[in-house]
C-alpha cells in the first residue's frame, strides 16, 4: 500500500494569462482549478498510473470540503483529518507569451499540538510492513521542522518504507531519520547542506553524503537536464527528453509517485529510472498541475537514455 501525506494541502488554480504585465489590469484566458499540495499530486499520478494509494492529511474550510470531493470523484482513497480554518488556495499564472510561471501560495492554517499527534497516529494506523509512505511539501504554521523525521522513525519501526521530498530543515532532519529514498532538487541539497554547488560532480558528492545516514537512494532531479539516481554501488545520470513544455508544475511530484510505484513493484533500479523520468517528462507536457497521460508516459519509457557513472 502506497501512503501520501499532504500537510499543507491546496486548491491550486491556475490561471492563464497572455502578455502577463504587473501595475496593470490584466485579462485572463483560461482558468482551472485543481486538488493539490505535493502529496495529492502524487496519489493523482499514481492513479494515472493505474495503481492505488491512500492519501492522508489536513483539510478545512470550503477548500477542504473541494480537495475532499475532487479526491472522492476521481475514486482516490482518502482519510483527511479536519481542522480549523480553512486550506489554502494557490494561484498559479501561466504566460504562454513570455513562456513563465508564476506562484503564489498561501501559508495555510495553523495547526495545534493534538493535530500532529492526531495525523501521526492516522499514519500509524494505515502504515505495515509492506507500506511505501510518501512524505512531500511543506507544513502549516505550528508544526516542527521535525515532524518528517519523527514520522520516518516511526514508520521504521514497523518495516515501512519511506519516500521523502521536502526541502529546507524539513529535509534535513527527515534525511538524518534515515528515509528510504530521498528526491531533492540542486537548489533542495544546496539549502540542506548550506553549500553552493556548480556541476555534477558536486551534485554527486553532495548527494553519496545522504546515503551515509542509511538512505538506500538518492534521485535528484535536474529540471530540463534530467536525473541523476544514486544507490550504494550504482549512479546513473538520465538525460532529459525534449518535448514541448506547457507546465513544469507537479513534475517533481510525478517522479516521486513513479518512484513510490518502483519501490513498491520491486522494479530494477533501471526500470525505476525509466519510469520515474517518462512520468515527470509526461507531466510538463500537461497544462496547469494536471497530470501527464498513460499513454504518453509509456510511449517515453522507450526513449528515456541511461548513461551509468559507476556500476557495482
Amino acid at each position: 500500500m502506497i501512503i501520501t501525506v499532504t500537510l499543507n494541502p491546496a486548491l491550486d488554480k491556475t490561471i492563464e494569462i497572455d502578455g502577463f504585465k504587473i501595475d496593470t489590469v490584466n485579462r485572463i484566458v483560461a482558468t482551472r482549478v485543481d486538488a493539490g499540495g505535493k502529496g495529492i499530486n502524487v496519489s493523482k499520478v499514481i492513479k494515472e498510473l493505474k495503481y492505488k494509494s491512500i492519501a492522508l492529511g489536513f483539510l478545512g474550510g470550503s477548500s477542504g470540503t473541494q480537495i475532499k470531493n475532487y479526491l472522492d470523484g476521481l475514486n482516490i482513497d482518502n482519510k483527511f483529518l479536519t481542522v480549523k480554518g480553512e486550506t489554502r488556495t494557490n494561484i498559479k499564472i501561466f504566460d504562454k507569451v513570455f513562456n513563465t510561471h508564476t506562484d503564489i501560495n498561501e501559508n495555510g492554517p495553523s495547526l495545534g499540538q493534538l493535530d500532529i499527534t492526531n495525523i501521526k497516529e492516522k499514519i500509524m494506523e494505515y502504515c505495515n510492513g509492506d507500506s511505501i509512505v510518501v512524505l512531500s511539501g511543506s507544513v502549516p504554521s505550528g508544526v516542527s521542522t521535525s515532524i518528517y523525521a519523527d514520522i520516518i522513525k516511526n514508520i521504521k519501526t514497523k518495516g515501512g518504507k519511506v519516500i521523502l521530498d521536502a526541502e529546507g530543515e524539513l529535509l534535513m532532519k527527515g534525511i538524518k531519520a534515515g528515509p528510504y529514498m530521498v528526491k531533492p532538487n540542486i537548489d533542495e541539497l544546496e539549502k540542506a547542506f548550506d553549500i553552493s554547488i556548480n556541476n555534477e560532480d558536486e551534485v554527486i558528492e553532495t548527494a553519496k553524503k545522504i546515503l551515509e545516514y542509511g538512505v538506500k537512494y538518492v534521485v535528484i532531479s535536474l529540471g530540463a537536464e534530467g536525473s541523476i539516481f544514486i544507490s550504494g554501488n550504482k549512479i546513473a545520470k538520465v538525460k532529459g527528453v525534449k518535448v514541448e513544455v506547457k507546465s513544469t508544475v507537479g513534475a517533481g511530484d510525478s517522479m516521486v509517485a513513479a518512484l513510490a510505484v518502483a519501490v513498491q513493484e520491486d522494479y530494477s533500479f533501471e526500470e525505476a529510472m525509466k519510469l520515474a523520468c517518462a512520468t515527470s517528462t509526461a507531466n510538463v507536457m500537461t497544462e496547469g498541475t494536471q497530470t501527464g497521460r498513460f499513454v504518453d508516459i509509456e510511449r517515453l519509457k522507450n526513449e528515456i537514455t541511461i548513461n551509468y557513472i559507476t556500476e557495482g
